[in-house]
């Protein structure tokens, strides 16, 4: 990994303040010190300049609904009205993803969002083939619905309304809080069994999570939009998601305090390191943790039986050995003695009429 001149200004508000070469690239380049002090004046330029802005672009989505075989993964059909996250994660898998649009998966990720503007009328055609078959549909498992640019946008929205109409179940795994502005669609469908919402909360610690989750929504936010959501009577749940060794150690607080604000079920993941994402994250502890960072990596290399990470199916989400062990106890106990459900929320498929979207299509 080579060294990375990062100027302080950008690290404020951004996971990865750099731009991480993509696999995909020929050349490699990295700023070397070759005596004559332009490093010195790299970073003078630097903290002069104005901090990374988002950029927002379009793409025609040719269709709405991914379908995936994996057999670790609770459902079959999903659905992301974003590619690129502005929520900035540092730990986030998807960030490898931009390397197939020539993007780095660093800083690009995050300031660089692609959205899928017509993304509504899509899934509307889809859901009117003949051949469709209603299961559930998993939003935002990739990059976050709900991220700050769908304020404007709108996107998530839009598909709501069109799974609203048609009455076809839907889960959604979110940080952000914007996702109360569309209680008046959930709350309805929540209560048909059609619609179920779980909040992402990775620890308590908001010194923490500015820097890990830097634009997401705060911990005690997200616990006031769990709570609005079950008061609402939106199915909701949480995950706690991921854990990361010596990092986020407040697992029990978590489900505690999700639970008192109306989450009745719960799931985890350890952190995942694919691609470019295990050498940005190495960066990021060195940035932040260095007093720990070797430890970190030593204990996710025993989680991943001496790698940095290793996709098989069958230990790629909760990890292997000793550690992992000790961690599901943890997690099974805590929601034992609370009374999580471990288990994701049932939702109905017997309702979907798809009928109902004929004529809408100049809506979108």
């Amino acid at each position: 990994m080579p060294d990375i001149l990062i100027p302080l200004h950008a690290i404020k508000g951004r996971g990865i303040a750099h731009r991480q070469p993509h696999r995909f690239e020929r050349d490699l380049r990295a700023a070397f010190d070759d005596g004559w002090g332009t490093l010195d004046d790299a970073a003078v330029a630097g903290e002069e300049a104005a901090a990374p802005a988002t950029q927002v672009t379009f793409e025609d989505a040719r269709s709405a609904i991914t379908r995936n075989d994996s057999p670790d993964i609770g459902f079959t059909l999903g659905l992301n009205p974003y590619r690129g996250c502005e929520h900035g994660c540092v730990y986030c898998y998807a960030r490898p993803t931009h390397s197939y649009l020539n993007l780095s998966p660093g800083l690009d990720f995050e300031t660089r969002i692609i959205a899928k503007r017509n993304i509504a009328a899509v899934l509307r055609d889809e859901l009117l083939r003949q051949a469709y078959a209603p299961d559930l549909l998993a939003i935002g498992t990739v990059t976050d619905a709900y991220q700050p640019v769908e304020r404007e946008l709108r996107l998530t929205r839009e598909v709501l309304e069109v799974l609203h109409t048609a009455r076809h179940p839907l889960a959604m795994v979110t940080k952000g809080s914007g996702v109360e502005r569309d209680i008046d669609l959930l709350a309805p469908m929540g209560q048909q069994r059609l619609a179920a919402v779980y909040v992402t909360i990775t620890t308590l610690d908001a010194q923490l999570a500015r820097i890990l989750e830097p634009r997401a929504a705060a911990p005690h936010r997200r616990l006031r939009t769990l709570r609005t959501l079950a008061e609402a009577g939106v199915p909701t749940g949480v995950s706690v998601s991921p854990q990361i060794p010596f990092i986020n150690d407040d697992m029990e607080r978590v489900l505690e305090a999700a639970y008192e604000a109306g989450a009745r079920r719960a799931f985890y993941q350890v952190l995942r390191l694919p691609w470019e994402l295990s050498d940005m994250f190495r960066q990021w502890l060195a940035q932040h943790y260095p007093d720990r960072a070797a430890r970190v990596m030593a204990r996710m290399q025993d989680l991943r039986g001496g790698k940095d990470y290793d996709a098989d199916f069958a230990t790629r989400m909760k990890g292997q050995g000793l550690w992992a062990d000790l961690l599901r106890q943890r997690f099974v106990k805590t929601c034992d003695r609370l009374g999580f459900n471990r288990d994701r929320e049932p939702l109905d498929t017997s309702l979907f009429r798809p009928a109902a979207l004929r004529g809408q299509g100049d809506l979108f």
